[in-house]
């Protein structure tokens, strides 16, 4: 399976955006719901509520925000409630990262097909100039929205690379290496929930490419799927090929509150 946000050309935006972590705090912190997300970022941007010196950096963010959280009401409204009920940083991080890599095919194709068969190959180390030479081998495929310049691929590169450490895919500030921090218990509830309203088929979701995002197998999918049931953040039944998954909630936001009730 797929994801959906893994048809589109690749952009160089990832150069204007990053991880953003502690301003997307901010962006929900100080969201009015209701309001519509038009008078909100209007609001946003007359009231410099991100505290940036440059008119064009806040335009940059709130760009960068509007095709990340704010195309599924649902999904905004989940992250909302996980922000204003205190949800750990380290188990929200993991969630915007999923939002981020599939709001950007470069981010996603770069972390599930680049990392993912180092990570399965048994390598950790991060080798920029090999990250460069497939962004080059795709530019060259027509993937690109133009015919990208060396120096744009090397900007993009250190790009992706820094906003992949601050979301704890990778560490080390000058080498990189592909993190050992498991996928959290609850971080993970909430996107097979996630996962969930987009196919009823469970198998479907156990061997979704979304999980090379974490570098998950399905196995290792499985295994959190049976933790998670475990400690009754939902069901999980297999029956040969049949696999059921049922949630304890009806709408993602109703979900967030009690993960975060869970996570207190």
């Amino acid at each position: 399976m797929s994801a959906i946000c893994n048809r589109g050309m690749y952009t160089s935006r990832i150069i204007k955006a990053g991880a953003l972590f502690e301003d997307t705090i901010t962006l929900f912190t100080f969201w009015d719901i209701t309001s519509s997300v038009q008078e909100n970022l209007d609001r946003f941007r007359s009231q410099n509520l991100f505290a940036k010196s440059s008119r064009s950096r806040v335009e940059d963010i709130l760009a960068v925000f509007r095709r990340r959280y704010l195309s599924d009401p649902m999904t905004l409204r989940a992250l909302i409630a996980f922000v204003r009920a205190a949800f750990p940083k380290e188990y929200l991080k993991p969630i915007l990262y999923f939002y981020t890599a599939r709001a950007d095919p470069l981010v996603y194709d770069v972390a599930t097909q680049f990392l993912h068969s180092l990570y399965r190959s048994g390598r950790k180390d991060v080798i920029p100039l090999e990250l460069e030479r497939l962004i080059l081998q795709w530019s060259k495929e027509g993937k690109t929205t133009t015919s990208w310049s060396q120096a744009t691929i090397r900007r993009v590169t250190q790009g992706l690379l820094a906003t992949l450490r601050d979301f704890g895919i990778l560490e080390g500030e000058v080498k990189k290496r592909i993190s050992p921090a498991r996928l959290p218990l609850l971080s993970f509830a909430y996107i097979a929930f996630y996962l969930r309203r987009e196919t009823q088929s469970g198998r479907k979701i156990l061997e979704s490419s979304d999980w090379h995002l974490f570098f998950l197998s399905p196995r290792d999918v499985e295994q959190l799927f049976l933790e998670a049931h475990q400690h009754g953040l939902l069901e999980y039944q297999a029956a040969g090929s049949v696999i059921r998954i049922d949630f304890p909630a009806a709408s993602l936001e109703e979900y967030a509150y009690a993960l975060a009730e869970r996570a207190h």
